[in-house]
């Protein structure tokens, strides 16, 4: 069932670098935040409130969703994208912000069930480009809950939680 974005975000962590520095990050091409590659909650909410206008709202909202949907989440922000995973699974699902849409992409989307619809050169990633006013909650929700069940993408370390010494 599509919806329109609610108008809410949350401010991003103090630890980001906007909140160091007091500068806004810079926006590349289409619009996506240029964020410092990071670890955690702090540099994804740095994205987010990076995002341009409506995509800004979109952007909490998948993170709400998938936080919701998959408890035990990890996050980091790679290539100027955040990065959705489970320890020892491997990453399950990003996001980019694109001039007129977001495109979110399923690392092993071919297993999801119904498979989503975009699909490209790599054979298991599938994704979905939501534009402004489009959004299957209940449909996103599934497939988040899918992705982080199954082994994910481990392109750049398998995620292990940090131990106290």
């Amino acid at each position: 069932m599509a919806d329109t974005v609610p108008k809410r975000s949350r401010p991003a962590s103090e630890a980001t670098e906007s909140a160091k520095t007091g500068k806004k990050p810079v926006l590349l091409s289409g619009g996506n935040p240029q964020i410092p590659k990071g670890d955690g909650d702090g540099p994804v909410q740095a994205y987010i409130a990076a995002m341009p206008g409506w995509k800004r709202a979109l952007g909490q909202r998948l993170d709400d969703l998938i936080t919701a949907n998959v408890p035990q989440v990890q996050k980091a922000v790679r290539w100027n994208s955040p990065f959705y995973g489970v320890e020892d699974q491997g990453w399950f699902v990003s996001y980019h912000v694109f001039t007129r849409y977001i495109k979110v992409t399923f690392f092993e989307g071919v297993s999801l069930q119904p498979v989503p619809p975009g699909k490209g050169k790599d054979k298991k990633s599938r994704w979905i480009d939501i534009y402004e006013g489009e959004f299957d909650e209940q449909q996103l929700a599934s497939w988040m809950r899918q992705a982080a069940a199954i082994p994910g993408w481990r392109g750049f370390g398998t995620l292990k939680r940090k131990r106290a010494r």
